[in-house]
């Protein structure tokens, strides 16, 4: 019996491409592949690639020139390039580095096993009419009690600085019942937390008995799972917080009290260049109706500074929303031109201006990070174990807002739901014990 062929993944970026990986990885596992992470002794090497995060196509070139030894050594090697980049710039990843032998978009990896067999190059970046979750075999690439599971893809958006509507095209919603199947199969296999993905989830709209379904009637369907305890999403826009969303968090105690809802500035004027479609006022009135609804939410957001005619008043719109809002934790970036987006063609704010003002929101946002963790010391929280912790007898998992938690328990059981007393609090995680 021959061994197994052995398939490395790197996964660049969102949660909606380690998704996408895990997909891949079990599509490859039909095909005799699996996984390792030692890239010295695969069979196959798959980057799967992120175009929203800065210098994407940089990271990917780089990333493949370390792999040219190892492709003049073995031939033989499959290199693979899948993902935002691949679907961007996939004639450019061919012409610059022979030696990737597949381009697979985001859209078309159900069909990686078939371009695999083929001979010679290989590209697939069309956006194929068949749902791709149709001809992908079951999940098997579950890491632990908690998996994410996508529900939407696309975007009609139109976001001045975003990619994706091209990258990953229009939106489309999963049919209910496939969604709900998919949530029930990793449920009956371990499963306490099920994190629900889309580019813009909220805008979530798939068919299920009666017709289209909105995100809040998932959320309140995928409740009823017996044995499912925590349900969260990602990624949101606050246009598409309706009414039964906002509801959800207050009604249904699952959806955990932690939402990640991308503002990117706190100025009308560079909202609009934005082409956001909501101002900072629409911003607050969303932020205080989740809020009557769950009190105790904590909120994230994204912001980009720098952004192609940001003025010292823009800026300073937005650090008044930070301190505004008050955020538990949230992602800022240094704005950088996309290839194709409509803000590539509109001069940029000066780098030094840019770093300044970047560092200035980053420690804004860490003072509220730090302060909001060091007022749950002393609280009771519930923590869902994922992993042993690096010392003995030590559990590590996350807190129902999403806060690292690491607990002093050595008869801990990953996937077991605990109740802990904060102890202290640390630059990214909480220490605690359990009740007994």
């Amino acid at each position: 019996m021959t061994d197994a062929k052995k398939l490395f993944i790197k996964t660049y970026g969102c949660q909606m491409n380690v998704y996408d990986s895990e997909r891949m990885a079990e599509a490859m596992g039909a095909e005799g592949y699996t996984l390792t992470e030692v890239v010295e002794e695969a069979d196959m090497v798959l980057l799967n690639t992120c175009h929203i995060r800065e210098k994407a196509s940089e990271k990917l070139f780089s990333d493949l020139g370390r792999l040219r030894p190892l492709k003049d050594a073995r031939p033989d090697l499959k290199i693979g390039v899948a993902g935002c980049v691949a679907q961007a710039e996939g004639a450019e990843i061919q012409r610059r580095m022979p030696l990737v032998d597949i381009v697979v978009g985001p859209q078309a990896y159900h069909r990686l096993p078939a371009l695999v067999r083929g001979s010679g190059p290989q590209v697939d970046t069309e956006f194929p009419p068949e749902d791709k979750f149709d001809h992908l075999p079951e999940r098997r690439a579950l890491r632990g009690p908690s998996a994410f599971l996508t529900v939407q893809e696309g975007c009609d958006k139109f976001c001045a600085f975003c990619v994706v509507p091209y990258t990953r095209g229009a939106e489309v919603s999963r049919p209910v019942d496939r969604i709900l199947t998919e949530a029930r199969d990793l449920v009956s296999r371990g499963v306490r937390e099920i994190s629900l993905l889309g580019q813009n989830v909220n805008g979530y709209h798939g068919m299920g008995q009666g017709g289209a379904w909105t995100l809040g009637r998932l959320i309140r369907a995928l409740a009823e799972i017996d044995g499912l305890a925590r349900i969260r999403y990602m990624t949101s826009h606050p246009n598409d917080m309706d009414d039964d969303l906002v509801a959800a968090h207050g009604d249904v105690p699952q959806l955990m009290p932690y939402l990640h809802l991308p503002v990117q500035s706190g100025s009308d004027r560079i909202l609009k260049a934005m082409n956001r479609k909501h101002t900072r006022e629409d911003y607050f009135r969303i932020i205080d109706r989740i809020r009557a609804a769950r009190p105790d939410i904590l909120f994230s957001s994204d912001f980009i500074v720098g952004f192609p005619g940001e003025s010292d008043a823009d800026f300073a719109d937005t650090l008044d929303l930070v301190r505004r809002v008050g955020y538990g934790q949230s992602y800022s970036f240094k704005y950088s031109p996309r290839p194709g987006t409509p803000a590539a063609e509109k001069p940029a704010v000066a780098p030094e201006v840019a770093d300044s003002r970047l560092q200035e929101l980053q420690a804004l946002i860490l003072d509220q990070q730090r302060a909001r963790q060091e007022a749950m010391v002393g609280q009771e929280v519930t923590v869902l174990y994922e992993k042993a912790g690096r010392q003995a007898g030590q559990m590590v998992g996350k807190s129902d807002h999403l806060h690292a938690v690491h607990v002093n328990d050595p008869s801990g059981r990953i996937g077991e739901l605990v109740r802990v007393r904060v102890l202290a609090s640390s630059a990214n995680s909480l220490s605690a014990v359990k009740i007994s």
